[in-house]
């Protein structure tokens, strides 16, 4: 078995078991990637591809192990090049930090600045998108480290660090009738025109939930992804929002007014992603513990090493 068997399979796999695709991607020869696949499944003793004629269409079941294998191998050999490199050049490098628009835009600009300030010669990359790619992305080693507020991860190779909480405020233009309310409830939320995140995002389907065990059907006028259109349209007038409070900055958000929702919604966890067995830098760890003090080197690794034997063990 060779690596490069291995990165020729999960290149028709990303390719959507396209080999002309796959073959192009890689620089190299179609009927060189067919061979040596085939030359994997004849060493392998089973069929990893379900192919009806010429064409490749899909996986079979022991193919589909198979390839979770091939893909985390592929990820643990790019690792050594990693941990080589390290150590030659402790202070430089790359970091790529997998995370939501939110996350972004407010609390990573201090973390990211002092970062940057610490290690200039680091060259820093934000892969944004909702959380099911940040999981994604940290899994397929794509990004070092995410960041999100999500749905609870499935995969059990990554490690989940709870950082903070998130809590959210009912968002309005001055005067607006909700803002008075001594006691706010969904049921008055509900009358008015409402802006909310998209279902993909936690706050999208956080805020969906809550108004579905009430059985209530709001009345949404807008969705979107980004908390500062959110904003925009709420001060425009087109309705109110349900927003995460560190979004909302009273001294710059001066065409807006909030009030907090924390007995209508409860808060969000805020997760730090980390793959099992990926090696972290030592100003990975650093950016870890500047983004939540919660987690200092030494817990980290003991999170990761816990997370990896425990995934072994496992039938």
């Amino acid at each position: 078995m060779k690596l490069q068997q291995l990165r020729y399979l999960c290149a028709v796999v990303d390719h959507g078991f396209n080999v002309t695709a796959a073959s192009q991607a890689l620089f190299t020869s179609q009927p060189g990637i067919s061979k040596q696949i085939r030359q994997l499944e004849r060493e392998l003793g089973v069929d990893i591809l379900v192919r009806q004629g010429n064409r490749i269409v899909g996986l079979t079941e022991p193919g589909r192990e198979l390839v979770l294998a091939a893909q985390r191998l592929l990820i643990d050999s790019q690792e050594l090049h990693k941990i080589a490199n390290s150590y030659s050049a402790a202070d430089s490098g790359s970091l790529r930090v997998a995370t939501t628009h939110l996350h972004a835009r407010y609390p990573l600009i201090p973390v990211i600045s002092a970062f940057s300030r610490k290690y200039p010669k680091v060259r820093l990359s934000l892969l944004q998108g909702p959380p099911a790619e940040i999981a994604s992305h940290v899994g397929g080693g794509h990004a070092d480290i995410g960041i999100t507020t999500g749905p609870a991860n499935t995969d059990p190779m990554l490690v989940m660090l709870p950082a903070y909480q998130i809590r959210r405020c009912l968002i309005a233009p001055p005067g607006h009738p909700l803002l008075g309310s001594r006691r706010l409830t969904l049921q008055a939320i509900a009358k008015y025109p409402l802006i909310v995140y998209d279902a993909n995002f936690s706050s999208g389907w956080t805020v969906s939930q809550a108004f579905e065990k009430q059985r209530l059907t709001p009345n949404v006028v807008l969705s979107a992804t980004d908390a500062d259109v959110i904003k925009a349209y709420v001060a425009s007038g087109l309705g109110v929002a349900i927003l995460q409070s560190m979004a909302y900055d009273p001294a710059q958000d001066r065409g807006i007014r909030s009030v907090p929702v924390d007995h209508l919604i409860a808060p969000s966890m805020t997760h730090i992603v980390l793959r099992s067995g990926k090696y972290l830098t030592g100003y990975m760890f650093d950016f870890i513990e500047m983004f939540s003090k919660k987690w200092p080197p030494s817990l980290v690794r003991s999170a990761l090493r816990r997370n990896l034997r425990d995934t072994r063990r496992a039938p």
